[in-house]
């Protein structure tokens, strides 16, 4: 009877927090020039118009730029911090981990005025270079959390058999701990990029008008447009995550890495 009850309100709490999506993907084919729920009919004109709008064409490119240095970045931030976190103790370990984890529960937009103060110190307010710099430490957590896991769930003995068979430290390290957690550095890097694409809170703080991300040119245009355009937009990076994740769960086990399914 308990479990029964745990697992209906687990899948009351899923509906509730989906209905929102179904909401915009619903509203996003509706014909007419006003989002109405249920739509009125089904027409695709405004995802044309979501994929031709030139400030979303200019913005999406900038969300690339900006995600595949900053996941990157944050990939080796990441696999670097969770190596020593996890093979070494040392005094000021605890500190360390607290300020990597620090980003997690650090409102957004605490950490995006931070760094407008910053680059405006620097003199780095209109270009990537600050945006870049949020983001690395906005999405650096995830890519620790998942390389963690993956070298918690690699067998000890491996490095252990290669460096008596005489590999040096830096040999074990690349030919044996490193192919054993690609996985998990590629899920990490994978979740770090989706969420750098979509980061808006922190990014709204940091970019220039030349400079703005996907997200931010999407609250420009619901400032001033009501057409389901901004549903069509948000449909398609709905789709394309859930796509993207199902298949990354499906090759790399998200589940595993992440610490949800230790099997």
């Amino acid at each position: 009877m308990r479990n029964t009850l745990f697992w209906t309100a687990v899948v009351a709490i899923l509906l509730y927090m989906t209905i929102p999506a179904i909401v915009v993907l619903m509203t996003s084919v509706n014909p007419t020039e006003v989002m109405a729920f249920p739509p009125e009919g089904f027409s695709l004109r405004w995802y044309q118009k979501a994929l031709t709008y030139p400030d979303f064409q200019s913005a999406f490119k900038t969300s690339m730029i900006v995600m595949l240095l900053a996941s990157t970045f944050a990939l080796l931030l990441g696999s670097s911090f969770a190596y020593v976190i996890f093979h070494y103790k040392f005094r000021g370990r605890g500190l360390l981990e607290a300020a990597l984890w620090s980003p997690l529960i650090i409102p957004h937009f605490t950490t995006g005025f931070g760094f407008l103060l910053l680059g405006s110190h620097l003199n780095l307010t209109q270009g990537y270079a600050i945006i870049v710099m949020a983001h690395v430490l906005l999405v650096t957590p995830f890519v620790t959390r998942a390389v963690f896991v993956s070298l918690s769930n690699v067998d000890p003995n491996f490095a252990r058999a290669a460096a008596n068979l005489g590999a040096t430290p830096r040999s074990v390290l690349f030919k044996v701990t490193i192919p054993l957690v690609l996985p998990g550095m590629l899920g990490g890097w994978l979740i770090a990029a989706i969420l750098s694409l979509t980061e808006f809170t922190a990014s709204l703080y940091v970019t220039a008008s030349r400079t703005q991300t996907l997200p931010v040119a999407m609250y420009n245009y619901i400032r001033e447009y009501a057409d389901p355009t901004i549903s069509a937009i948000s449909s398609l990076l709905i789709i394309s995550t859930m796509v993207i994740m199902a298949i990354a769960n499906h090759f790399l086990g998200l589940r595993r890495i992440l610490g949800i399914d230790n099997r």
